[in-house]
């Protein structure tokens, strides 16, 4: 198991910053927001009227019905309470979900370039990740036929993320449309993470691939949260919808891993869908303003080339015009040693893209004030710079 790259950095950036360095990170992706108060008000109602105890592993009824309201209202789908898990954080839904599926020597697709997660999940489960690479030219977008040609008698599942960590790249419905029906053709599982979903500019269109296709629905596991769209990191709550028989199986796991999600979080996510959404909209403006203002400053660096993306907060800017370039005695060869560069000679971390499958490019988010972003891109352009 190889540790999450933007983890590690991120443990590195704080012991950085107890030494007393100015660091200015775009490496993890959390917002820069508050929780709305109306949800953290309702986390504190929960704890005064002694709202502490075990729940249900599945998640307490409340919120199971208030998600299968969500699905309906803005994705079209129909699901059961039965058919909802609430889990740890997104990520411990994606991990259920390929527990669940997936025996020793299946093979799970990943299209690339992918979260870093994804590839140590599917090698956790026995199963084997098959990557399977988009272009930039393309906008990062699916690409189906190679993604048919790598299906074989022991694909288990695809693993897709629309809106994209770390492109930013927002599947067209077209895409999405094929997809499902290789699915429904197929039986191919596809394990779909919308935890970005909120999160489009420029009147990008966000697509579940659940919806799109009938009968495609009894092969698909969606995958959310509250981390990004309502700034609850910390809380940690995702979900799992999907087949009754996946979300029982998933459920037994979740059982003898971490029995419930915290009980007082769970109370406060019903808030988060049934309350007011007006944050989650104010979120957005500010981010497609960071967007606009971060990608053109990128493109206007001398050697460094930034796709237009249009959903979730992460630009990748390909800087591989800088390998072979050297600064003091230090080479610049790959986007690792482009990253380290950045953070010891402009105190700025970014994330390499050889973690995400993209070895060209370093990854950056603007979940971050714009007071940072123009500083820290004024760093970057002044050290790289001085590369020779």
């Amino acid at each position: 198991m190889t540790p999450s790259a933007t983890v590690e950095l991120a443990g590195k950036i704080d012991e950085l910053r107890r030494q007393g360095t100015d660091i200015i990170s775009f490496s993890l992706g959390e917002p820069d927001f508050d929780t709305p108060k109306n949800i953290c008000d309702a986390a504190k109602k929960a704890i005064d009227a002694g709202y502490t105890r075990y729940t249900a592993a599945a998640g307490i009824l409340e919120l199971r019905k208030a998600i299968c309201e969500k699905l309906k209202k803005d994705n079209h789908l129909d699901y059961r309470p039965d058919e909802i898990i609430v889990t740890t954080g997104a990520k411990q839904a994606l991990y259920n979900s390929l527990q669940a599926i997936c025996n020793p020597g299946d093979e799970v697709i990943i299209p690339a370039p992918y979260w870093v997660s994804y590839i140590e999940m599917v090698k956790l489960s026995g199963a084997v990740p098959v990557i399977v690479p988009s272009e930039e030219k393309n906008g990062y977008q699916l690409d189906i036929e190679k993604i048919a040609n790598s299906i074989n008698k022991r694909t288990k599942a695809i693993v897709i993320n629309s809106p994209n960590n770390p492109t930013g790249a927002v599947y067209s419905r077209e895409s999405l449309l094929e997809l499902g029906k290789l699915s429904a053709k197929t039986g191919l599982i596809v394990i779909s993470d919308e935890i970005y979903e909120k999160l489009v500019f420029d009147g990008a269109e966000f697509n579940s691939v659940a919806s799109l296709v009938p009968g495609c629905r009894k092969n698909v596991i969606v995958v959310n949260g509250f981390s990004k769209a309502y700034a609850m990191t910390g809380w940690r709550v995702g979900y799992a919808a999907g087949p009754s028989g996946i979300i029982k199986a998933m459920c037994s796991l979740q059982g003898h891993m971490t029995s419930n999600t915290n009980a007082i979080a769970q109370k406060a996510c019903v808030e988060a869908l049934e309350g007011p959404q007006n944050s989650v909209r104010l979120m957005r403006e500010e981010f497609s303003r960071r967007r606009d203002y971060i990608v053109k400053r990128l493109n206007s660096i001398p050697g460094v080339s930034c796709p237009d993306v249009h959903g979730a907060f992460y630009v990748m800017p390909n800087v591989s015009a800088y390998y072979g370039k050297r600064h003091k005695d230090m080479v610049i060869e790959n986007s690792s040693d482009f990253a380290n560069l950045l953070i010891e000679e402009a105190n700025i971390a970014v994330v390499p893209g050889a973690a995400f499958g993209a070895p060209e490019a370093v990854r950056m988010t603007y979940a971050n004030s714009m007071e940072n972003i123009e500083t820290g891109l004024d760093r970057m352009k002044a050290c790289i710079g001085r590369l020779v």
